[in-house]
């Protein structure tokens, strides 16, 4: 039995050709243009000598070209790295050379950070370049134009037979511990979280209009507002960044009807001066992940516009869909929901044991047909996240008597900014690097707006002196936009243990500054 994500926009395609599949600005593309276009860009992968089982990465914002090179890959029998377009030259470069990428495909905008770490990353031999000008098939020398690919290569006819165990795409993310690791996700676990999504969560078809701002290179975005849109026959729109005035001109000029966003987009919306000039009637179905959504703006966003948020919770190593409130039972506000259908929870204790009284917290452990297969060539960080096929989630919750589970902290130290996942520890490797640092501690402060802010705590080395502003300017220049500190604190000492490790509980427990 073979099974290749691209299946589902094979089928939509030739189910309804002429039907609008993509949107940004006044562009439109039909199922049959986008699909067309994959299939030839698929031969000029393959006219690479890109083969099947290798990896192409993009760095890509939510553009019809990320669909078209999305699957133009699966099509060339190859695996998608989606990266985030906020990263610098010495993440892309980290990024490629760990996938193991023999492609980087690259939105025109984020070229000069993408070349620098292309020149850096011997395996990754094509750089190809994606232009908003369709007519405009120039690319810098060293590069290929993805245009003129499209253009001038003989279509791929027929999907490969890839097996539903092969990886499909490799997403990063990762720990408090080490650098970044890429989730391999496979086939099925993508086609059958689009799948549930597409029939049991949303039930998404032909007449679903779905506005798309959620990066598409992250993992609720690609799933939820791109694989089950498409798997429906949904018509996408397209929004690259966020903006409120701009999200409810889309919303009122294609009556959208699905909505998904992170609680902050969700706060702008309801807290947008001009909002009651909207006409958001056509809005059915609204989506929430990424962050604990609070309980007040999901019940003021539900009475004013007269939806039903639904929230959920997923990990990148769960596809990422693992639970959430569905449509036909009462949701629970605060709740992350229920575990998707096919999918089992457990929560265990620090020893491992399984708790089983209602109230009483514990790991989150997820064992079902959306778990990955495994981190790329990491088999120690897999054997560690993955014990007797549950993976470890790290995040605490406790479950009420209707099976309904919330989540009350996390394991690791994971900032939540904006609904983008922060690691401390990439961003302390960064900061031990600035020869003024002593100690260095990286935690989450309350934020009105983005859930959680960045705060760096810091200890200087002896006779050294450096001030706040230029500790965040240093980390700005090696961190993706996201990710560096916007407060830092310098003290004399960090609290420590016996042990001498650093103790974050009492920097989070301290007023904040």
């Amino acid at each position: 039995m073979s099974l290749n994500l691209a299946v589902i926009l094979r089928e939509s395609a030739n189910a309804h050709p002429d039907r609008p599949a993509l949107t940004l600005g006044s562009t439109t593309l039909s199922y049959g243009r986008v699909h067309a276009a994959v299939q030839r860009l698929a031969g000029g992968l393959r006219g690479l000598g890109i083969r099947q089982g290798q990896h192409v990465a993009l760095m890509l914002p939510n553009v019809p070209h990320f669909t078209i090179a999305y699957f133009a890959t699966h099509y060339a029998g190859g695996a998608v790295v989606p990266l985030n377009v906020l990263l610098t030259a010495d993440e892309i470069a980290y990024h490629l050379a760990d996938s193991e990428a023999v492609a980087l495909v690259v939105w025109e905008g984020f070229l000069p950070q993408a070349e620098a770490a292309f020149a850096r990353a011997p395996g990754c031999k094509h750089l190809i370049v994606a232009k908003a000008d369709p007519g405009d098939m120039s690319a810098p020398e060293g590069a290929k134009s993805m245009g003129a690919l499209i253009a001038k290569s003989d279509p791929v006819a027929y999907l490969p037979p890839t097996m539903p165990d092969d990886t499909a795409v490799i997403l990063y993310t990762s720990g408090t511990t080490g650098r970044p690791k890429g989730a391999q996700l496979t086939h099925f676990n993508m086609f059958y979280n689009a799948l549930y999504v597409r029939d049991d969560l949303l039930a998404l078809d032909g007449d679903t209009t779905a506005l798309t701002v959620l990066p598409l290179f992250h993992s609720f975005g690609q799933t939820v507002m791109h694989n089950a849109v498409l798997f429906g026959g949904g018509h996408i729109v397209l929004l690259p960044r966020f903006d409120a005035t701009a999200a409810f001109q889309l919303m009122q000029a294609h009556k959208v009807s699905l909505f998904a966003g992170v609680p902050t987009m969700y706060f702008a919306l309801l807290h947008h001066p001009d909002a009651d000039t909207y006409d958001l009637s056509s809005l059915e179905r609204c989506v929430s992940g990424g962050a604990a959504m609070p309980v007040e703006v999901m019940g003021a966003f539900d009475r004013k516009y007269g939806v039903n948020i639904l929230e959920g919770y997923g990990l990148s190593e769960t596809s990422p869909v693992a639970s959430f409130n569905v449509l036909d039972r009462p949701k629970r506000p605060g709740s992350i929901g229920l575990p998707i259908w096919g999918v089992e929870f457990q929560l265990v204790d620090a020893e491992g044991k399984v708790v089983d009284a209602e109230g009483t917290p514990g790991e989150i452990c997820i064992r079902g047909h959306n778990v990955m297969k495994g981190y790329y060539n990491k088999p120690e960080a897999t054997t560690e996240a993955i014990v007797d096929g549950w993976f470890h989630t790290g995040d605490i919750a406790t479950r009420d008597a209707e099976g309904y589970y919330f989540i009350v902290d996390r394991k690791k130290d994971m900032v939540i900014r904006g609904g983008f996942n922060v690691y401390p520890r990439e961003i302390e490797e960064v900061l031990y690097g600035h020869p003024a640092i002593g100690e260095a501690a990286v935690i989450g402060v309350p934020h009105e707006k983005l859930g959680e802010e960045v705060k760096a705590i810091v200890a200087l080395r002896p006779g050294q002196s450096v001030t706040p502003e230029a500790l965040i300017a240093y980390c700005k220049e090696h961190l993706a936009a996201y990710k560096y500190p916007r407060i830092v604190e310098i003290i004399e000492a960090l609290p420590k243990g016996p042990t001498g490790k650093i103790l974050k509980r009492e920097l989070r427990a301290q007023p904040a500054s």
